[in-house]
């Protein structure tokens, strides 16, 4: 076991640091995290897409406003592209857009009936960074066939130790 080194930090000074933390629980030591990301992004990237809606949608890392500017925020987390490809670099940027896509279909309360939309996007942003037109159909037909799993459930939270 790691010691922890002793601070000299009195009740009063703990409580005011540690009600920063609405989530605390000193009787937990360990950590919660969630499998299945391989890239992060290293700044903000904005983009307009083809979504217009009635109201702007925020969470954490991405905001949709209402009239389709899309900002994923600087740490975002994806997997980048899925199922039986490789990751290139006119993959990357499709993926990142896309997968923030789901995860506001998921979790944010962007209607379902914009998956379409998203893996169109998808499709639409590899070509633009200069994937060929056979394997941007082929990936817009894939994450047609099995993107709906993707919509469908997020990545578990895990504990440890």
């Amino acid at each position: 076991m790691i010691a922890m080194p002793t601070l000299d930090v009195n009740d009063a000074d703990w409580e005011k640091w540690s009600v920063k933390f609405d989530r605390f629980d000193a009787e937990k030591t360990g950590i919660a995290y969630k499998e299945g990301y391989k890239y992060q992004l290293d700044r903000d990237y904005l983009v307009v897409i083809p979504i217009t809606l009635d109201r702007d949608i925020y969470s954490d890392f991405i905001c949709l406003r209402s009239d389709g500017l899309l900002r994923i925020k600087k740490g975002y987390a994806w997997d980048g592209p899925s199922g039986p490809t490789i990751d290139t670099r006119n993959f990357m940027r499709g993926s990142l857009v896309h997968d923030a896509l789901y995860q506001l279909i998921r979790e944010h309360g962007l209607d379902p009936v914009y998956r379409e939309t998203a893996d169109q996007t998808l499709r639409a942003i590899c070509k633009e960074d200069g994937m060929t037109d056979i394997r941007a159909w082929w990936v817009y037909e894939g994450v047609r066939f099995g993107g709906g799993a993707a919509v469908a459930h997020d990545n578990p939270v895990l504990h440890a130790p």
